[in-house]
């Protein structure tokens, strides 16, 4: 296998708006993250990757970008991005920018021009198409509720957009626009950035006669996705931008591809391919969801993230390469989703760690992961921010297929805004975030889970997450070792090993908050075992063929 340095690598996701403010006005900026390198050096991460902080009207905080080549005046000017960069590169961080490109905002001067007239050479640089017998183009359903179609009176026409009605898709069949993108890329990385994390990109090639989808009972939309998911032209495109931008750069390229299998990750990850180097997917994070999607919150047994987990460290293990992840911006905290954020917040948290960080990836850490931050529960919807929670809470509540409670209680265990909550640095009013009124309010919590207290306690989560940085980055077996399952069919343990030569790693991690019988499986042979980390203090000379695993506990040995 190829050895290079973002396998190497753990990535820390930055959402700038929540980070740290450093002008008092409520929103996180860059001078407040160039602040905090200092405590990024310290947990020991090498890449940070940034969520968008271009020019945008904020419809879907930042995703909806208005000008590639701007900052974005909420988070300063480009002298301040380019001392963040400058102050990441000294430290020996590399920046990974969020790169959006499925979609515009409609405040881009492109669409401006492009709607302002059929005859505009840029009107096809997004897709419009006529009505169909007095209805939209197609039944699909849009990914923040509605339908993907808008109408635009001006040209009696309709415009795809496959989020927001301010987010038309761009439209990648039109060489013209595809070149203008890579200029913006070539632009950023002669910038000096290293690499793009792309969001949605397997979304950029689309059926370009727009069938319509399959209705599921009692649902209003088709659902289109096997239209624009992964479509007919995706390998080409990505191809074409990798001879074009990025096999010009020694980057770190991750895509977000929603409904991604292992097979066609290979497609997009083979060391041969020339198109990324990772994908983002999903399969874990659908966990638990049902016929709304994310908002039916059901349970989920460990069982099933295993087989998820595994299908994966297995499927990419020859060809291709995994980004490991818990949470992110979109996603709930995970010490919430599936540790216990009550009373073993601590042992959970760490335990969740190291079942990620010692499987075959690059592991990705997102804002406030290092310090255990929880999901928050606000009183009143109007506490909230997010557009799709929004959306979704107006929808489903009045056409009555959820009431208020239940959805309520959904948005307490999914919602987006779990993740964006300020990053709680201190005891201090909004949590040392700002000195002004927060852009969304600060989890209570912060008073008892914060930075300051994390970093004046030697056992904290933060520590924790530091041995585990500095462990992959003394152990090539941690980063390049054969993944294998053990205890498949254990609903309580979650056990694997990792194989690199004649060195192999056992890690052992209990999902549940009684106390478990460990049995170490006939077949695993070794002389001796010399334990590397663990959430709970170990005597010496603890025999591995049997253990008596307490509540949320985790281990990692080294088998000799």
């Amino acid at each position: 296998m190829n050895q290079t340095w973002w396998k190497e690598s753990v990535v820390y996701q930055i959402y700038p708006r929540s980070f740290m403010d450093s002008n008092g006005d409520g929103i996180g900026d860059i001078k407040g993250i160039t602040s905090r390198m200092d405590y990024l050096k310290e947990l020991g991460i090498d890449v940070i990757w940034l969520s968008p902080v271009f020019k945008s009207p904020n419809d879907d905080n930042g995703y909806d970008i208005s000008d590639y080549q701007k900052i974005m005046d909420d988070f300063g000017t480009m002298e301040d991005f380019d001392e963040m960069l400058d102050a990441a590169h000294q430290r020996g961080i590399k920046l990974m920018m969020d790169l959006v490109v499925n979609h515009s905002s409609d405040e881009h001067q492109w669409f401006i021009e492009s709607k302002s007239s059929k005859d505009n050479e840029k009107r096809d640089w997004y897709i419009w198409k006529p009505g169909k017998d007095g209805k939209e183009p197609s039944n699909w359903e849009a990914a923040f509720k509605g339908s993907v179609w808008e109408y635009d009176e001006g040209t009696d026409e309709y415009y795809l957009h496959l989020f927001s009605k301010k987010q038309p898709d761009l439209n990648w069949e039109n060489p013209r626009l595809r070149k203008e993108i890579y200029k913006m890329m070539n632009w950023w990385l002669e910038k000096g950035i290293d690499g793009f994390r792309m969001d949605v990109i397997n979304f950029i090639s689309k059926d370009t006669d727009y069938p319509d989808g399959k209705v599921a009972e009692g649902k209003k939309y088709g659902d289109g996705s096997p239209y624009f998911m992964n479509g007919p032209r995706i390998h080409e495109f990505l191809q074409e931008m990798n001879k074009e931008v990025l096999s010009k750069y020694d980057t770190i390229t991750v895509g977000e591809a929603p409904g991604v299998t292992p097979e066609e990750a290979k497609l997009y990850t083979g060391s041969d391919r020339n198109e990324l180097h990772m994908v983002f997917q999903f399969e874990h994070m659908g966990l638990g969801d049902g016929p709304e999607g994310k908002w039916s919150n059901l349970s989920w047994k460990l069982t099933d993230l295993k087989k998820v987990m595994t299908r994966w460290q297995k499927g990419l293990e020859e060809d291709g390469w995994n980004s490991l992840y818990w949470n992110n911006h979109d996603q709930p905290r995970v010490v919430s989703r599936f540790g216990n954020d009550k009373e073993y917040r601590v042992e959970s948290a760490k335990m969740l760690a190291t079942c990620l960080h010692m499987m075959q990836g690059t592991p990705y850490i997102y804002q406030g992961e290092e310090i255990g931050m929880t999901n928050v529960q606000f009183d009143s919807i109007d506490q909230y921010r997010d557009i799709e929670t929004l959306n979704a809470f107006k929808e489903l509540t009045s056409e009555n297929r959820m009431s208020e409670e239940e959805m309520m209680a959904s948005i307490y265990a999914r919602g987006r805004d779990n993740a964006r909550t300020p990053m709680q640095w201190n005891a201090e009013e909004h949590g040392g975030f700002t000195e002004g009124t927060p852009w969304i309010e600060v989890n209570p919590n912060y008073k008892e889970i914060n930075v300051e207290k994390a970093l004046g306690d030697q056992e904290s989560i933060f520590y924790y997450y530091q041995k585990l940085i500095k462990l992959r980055k003394e152990n090539k077996a941690i980063v390049y070792g054969n993944y294998d399952l053990l205890l498949e069919d254990d609903e309580q343990i979650y056990a694997y090993t990792r194989t690199l030569g004649e060195e192999k790693l056992l890690i052992i991690c209990n999902f549940t908050k009684d106390s478990t019988l460990f049995t170490l499986p006939s077949g695993i042979e070794y002389n001796s075992s010399e334990l590397l980390i663990s959430n709970y203090a170990i005597g010496e000379g603890t025999s591995i063929d049997s253990i008596e695993m307490k509540p949320f506990e985790a281990r990692v040995y080294k088998l000799n």
